[in-house]
């Protein structure tokens, strides 16, 4: 059956076959006139292919349909299919990616560059390489070097739970303790409901969309237990639990807190890299750690998340002399704080 366009809709599309290859697509217009030039398009690149082999007149729009039709993660990929669009694959080269990545995100870093352009630009050509459509590419990484967070201990998270009570703000405080007391991310602790918690067995169901939709139960330690059946709430199925609904709507309020608990100023995220450091350093085993704090691969928790001891004489264990510990800053509770005030 000759290629032929029909309407659906407000939309042409195309059906038939070209040079023994079946064609159903869109081509994402209305007026028949461009639909009949992207036919002719169509038309053109699939007899190249046929008598210049699969590669020819590929195009990066290509891949990623391709890359996406295999059901491979979507991730990023939107900024990427609008930067290429119908660009030959025979003319995107390692340095054009790398340059890409500057272009699409110009205010930001290497770590950034590399997971979203060169790592899933590349992922997608190879895997039309894969299909016999083109060569394989490597692309070389930015070098990294990321920002080390400092990873928050219980004496800060408590401290914060507390000046939070005294702001009026009980939500924020719960969700700093459940951040550290679970290893939630930001994003996984505000879209949880009380529908995912259960408080008389001390779980909480999490789930995470990105990369690939999954989910884990985490336990609640009796401490975060209570902070959170102390919430004013109805605990209605539906209702979030932290009624924050991401890092934009907290990022104000969490930071006027570390400010007015004189503690330092810790994004959320640091009670993540806090649960690693403190479960290894008490001598938990790195899977163990991974498992209950949500990170699929173990090598991750020690790459990024786990923080050395700062204090040297750790060292004496050798002789079996104690080590001398820093001096914890002591934190106030919440009556002197108030008597303070008053």
């Amino acid at each position: 059956m000759p290629l032929t366009i029909y309407k659906r809709g407000k939309i042409w599309h195309l059906r038939g076959t070209v040079a023994g290859r079946l064609i159903r697509e869109t081509t994402e217009t209305s007026d028949r006139k461009t639909a009949e030039r992207i036919k002719a398009e169509v038309e053109s690149r699939a007899w190249q292919r046929r008598l210049d082999g699969p590669g020819a007149g590929l195009t990066m729009a290509e891949v990623f349909h391709a890359y996406l039709d295999a059901d491979k993660s979507d991730r990023f990929l939107l900024k990427l299919a609008q930067h290429w669009k119908d660009t030959p694959v025979a003319e995107v080269y390692p340095e054009t990616i790398r340059r890409a990545a500057k272009l699409i995100y110009p205010e930001a870093n290497e770590p950034t560059w590399n997971r979203q352009v060169i790592k899933p630009t590349q992922a997608a050509i190879n895997y039309a390489a894969g299909l016999g459509w083109c060569p394989r590419i490597s692309v070389k990484r930015y070098t990294e070097d990321p920002e080390i967070k400092t990873p928050a201990t219980i004496a800060w998270v408590r401290a914060f739970h507390t000046q939070a009570l005294v702001d009026g703000l009980p939500h924020l405080g719960a969700l700093c303790m459940f951040m550290f007391g679970t290893a939630a991310r930001v994003g996984e602790s505000c879209r949880m409901t009380w529908g995912d918690v259960d408080l008389s067995l001390g779980t909480a169901k999490l789930y995470l969309f990105k990369p690939t939709p999954w989910n884990r139960v985490a336990h609640l330690q009796p401490e975060l237990v209570a902070a959170m059946a102390n919430l004013p709430t109805n605990r209605k199925t539906d209702e979030l639990v932290f009624d924050y609904t991401g890092r934009g709507s907290l990022r104000g309020a969490w930071n006027n807190v570390c400010k007015r608990a004189d503690i330092e100023r810790l994004t959320p995220h640091c009670c993540r890299h806090g649960f690693a450091t403190s479960m290894l350093q008490a001598g938990y085993d790195v899977k163990t750690v991974a498992e209950r704090g949500g990170w699929k691969d173990a090598a991750t928790v020690l790459r990024t998340y786990a923080h050395a001891i700062k204090d040297r004489s750790v060292t004496n264990v050798l002789f079996d002399t104690p080590a001398a510990q820093e001096a914890e800053k002591k934190i106030p509770s919440i009556r002197k704080i108030r008597r303070k005030k008053a």
